[in-house]
């Protein structure tokens, strides 16, 4: 169970680190009906118990005429007393089955007013029993780490993510613990009586300065010559710490030569529990689960959480119809450092797998994506991959230098403000001279994504001159307009030419010196689309989301979904093998792990993951030698991904010993 479970882990964080497997009520309104705009809040926490006691004054504006105003506040705590700003009692009405509370006023509050209501509340709060979020660790009270973040609605909020507001905090705890936030500097620690200490926080800029994480953390780890990033770990984390920073400091500069200088050059880099979600982001905050830590495999996941000191906290979506905006270019921004680390042949795997994602649930517009659970699959894959495909193919029309420019002008136009989809245009139109109208329409408020075939005939020109080929090149969206690359291999020299498919069918014309022997479009994943490799990697995708929601069965049928595009693929044979082996069926299992080892061998990591699970299986069927076998042909693969080998070595050392079934 362990070993399926380091896998899936494994996977999803390549394709989705910031997926969230969740189903909650919550949803946003469809009409904002205040918006909030500064806290101030004194908070006590207490570990022992799993107690916060707060109190939050609120500044809100009224944009309508308000009789009911609607806060979000996690279950987890109680309302003890609320004035308004003529300190006036209110009643208010706890509705548990989105995490609100309710209020209804004799006197309305016009529209356009701001005021301010003072909040006392408190309660226990402890993994994810109470969370707004259901099976999401977002707030908890616990040692050795408290974790107070802003989805997690541990003070009375509206507008998740869309609403900016200022925050003065005051922080205390148990002596022997310390507070991060955004915002810090301006006040040394204070000693208080009791063993306690205070930790002041104040963000003056219009953000999402709404997280807090405390506990027993050493001093903050810095790296040689790196003075602006600082590590925050517990004992168990120390020896990771100076290159997590050195890390964090690469990939922090690379976007800070790209997008331009962030709001605040410094940068907490802060210890989660296992259990907390695996990664979050606040001014001058990026935490990562303590488990990703640990494995060495944050890379990705940590890019991905920096980038959005710019996009999320420098510019936010107006509504959560913008969302793809932030969720996309982060993860964009990730996949720009995998091409400047690592190369392009990384970058184009990534581009590929980001691809999957989002196709796997392209059913209903970006701009329509408010009418959907924030944290539900669907919003999180088209928000993040199909968001960050967007921004790929706006890369392509442009060209690098323009695009890059365009993404420094949205940042400088919209610092501290929210942003929608069409001022991203604007912008977008502005600095590339281009008329994209048509993209945005297809992309944002349509679905879908085109299927490319070609037809071609090839003629030879007279007098040695060569060959010309011409042909069309056609697909199935009627209102499809895009330029598309055309790739036209010959005996000689290869020629690349730009095509602009507008409509059902494209007509081209390509001459070439030698003769053409292959013709492919859009060879290297510019444009989204539908292939057939793709629908493979689409239902694998959507098996792995069902799986890790418990659903094997559903699981199972996307799986063989995949199988039935691609009989030959290896990654679905794996899943399916990993599937029947949680349910210890060991002989389906191991006929699927050969299946892998006899498919299409995509990915490569398959290959060795192949043989430790069926060394695995062997180990429980009592059969030792084949086990070692196995483990000795993993080893031969020279494949570490995920640290197999390192795996398959300490196997051959000490049997695999399955945990006992839990009844």
């Amino acid at each position: 169970m362990r070993a399926f479970a380091r896998n899936l882990r494994f996977s999803l964080a390549v394709l989705m680190p910031f997926l969230l497997i969740a189903s909650a009520a919550w949803a946003a309104p469809a009409h904002p009906q205040l918006r909030v705009t500064g806290y101030v809040i004194n908070a006590d926490l207490f570990p022992a118990d799993n107690r916060l006691a707060a109190t939050a004054e609120v500044t809100f504006t009224a944009l309508e005429d308000l009789t009911s105003p609607i806060f979000e506040l996690n279950n987890g705590l109680q309302l003890a007393k609320v004035t308004d700003a003529n300190k006036k009692p209110l009643e208010a009405e706890r509705v548990a089955t989105n995490s609100t509370v309710h209020f209804n006023l004799a006197v309305p509050i016009a529209k356009g007013t701001s005021t301010t209501w003072t909040f006392e509340y408190g309660g226990v709060l402890k993994g994810t029993e109470t969370s707004p979020v259901e099976g999401i660790n977002f707030a908890s009270v616990e040692d050795p780490i408290s974790i107070l973040l802003y989805p997690g609605r541990w003070f009375p909020m509206a507008g998740l993510y869309t609403d900016r507001f200022t925050a003065e905090m005051h922080i205390r705890v148990p002596g022997d613990e310390r507070v991060v936030g955004s915002g810090s500097g301006i006040a040394a620690p204070k000693s208080l009586p009791g063993n306690r200490t205070e930790y002041t926080f104040k963000w003056g800029k219009p953000g999402f300065p709404g997280t807090i994480i405390a506990g027993k953390f050493l001093e903050p780890i810095t790296a040689p010559g790196i003075n602006n990033i600082h590590v925050y770990v517990t004992e168990p984390r120390k020896g990771v710490a100076v290159s997590f920073a050195q890390d964090a400091a690469k990939q922090f500069e690379y976007m800070t030569t790209t997008f331009g200088q962030p709001e605040s050059s410094q940068i907490n880099l802060v210890e989660m529990p296992a259990d907390a979600v695996s990664s979050t982001w606040a001014p001058e905050i990026a935490g990562i689960a303590g488990s990703r830590v640990a494995g060495k495999t944050y890379s990705r996941l940590l890019a991905n959480t920096l980038a959005h000191q710019w996009w999320g906290s420098e510019i936010s979506p107006a509504t959560l119809n913008d969302a793809w905006i932030t969720n996309g270019m982060s993860r964009y921004a990730e996949l720009m450092y995998v091409e400047d680390s690592a190369g392009k042949s990384a970058f184009e795997s990534a581009v590929t797998d980001v691809q999957a994602g989002a196709l796997a649930y392209d059913t209903q517009p970006l701009t329509s994506m408010a009418r959907l659970d924030p944290f539900s699959p669907q919003f999180q894959s088209m928000t993040l991959e199909k968001g960050a495909m967007i921004f790929h193919m706006l890369r392509w029309e442009m060209g690098d230098d323009v695009f890059l420019k365009f993404l420094r002008g949205l940042l400088s136009q919209y610092t501290d403000k929210p942003v929608t989809t069409a001022n991203l245009q604007t912008v977008a139109e502005a600095q590339s001279q281009l008329q994209l109208t048509p993209f945005f329409a297809q992309w944002c408020d349509g679905t879908g994504a085109p299927t490319f075939t070609n037809k071609y005939t090839v003629f030879r020109l007279g007098n040695n001159k060569g060959f010309r080929t011409v042909g069309s090149i056609a697909q199935d969206l009627d209102l499809f307009r895009m330029p598309v690359e055309l790739r036209i291999e010959t005996d000689g020299k290869t020629e690349v030419r730009r095509v602009d498919v507008s409509g059902t069918e494209s007509n081209f014309s390509v001459e070439t010196f030698g003769r053409p022997r292959r013709i492919s479009i859009d060879p290297q994943d510019w444009v989204l689309k539908s292939t057939p490799d793709l629908a493979v990697r689409v239902a694998v995708l959507r098996g792995q989301q069902q799986v890790a929601q418990g659903d094997l069965t559903a699981g199972l049928i996307e799986y063989q979904k995949a199988l039935d595009a691609n009989h030959n693929s290896s990654l679905a044979s794996y899943r399916i093998g990993e599937v029947f082996f949680m349910q210890r069926n060991y002989q389906s299992a191991a006929n699927s792990f050969r299946d892998a080892l006899r498919g299409d061998g995509e990915p490569r990591w398959v290959e060795v993951w192949s043989h430790i699970e069926l060394g695995r299986i062997f180990d429980v069927t009592g059969q030792r030698d084949r086990a070692v076998n196995e483990y000795r042909l993993a080893v031969q693969t020279n494949d570490n991904t995920q640290g197999a080998i390192n795996e398959a070595r300490a196997l051959m050392q000490k049997p695999y010993k399955r945990e006992s079934a839990s009844n």
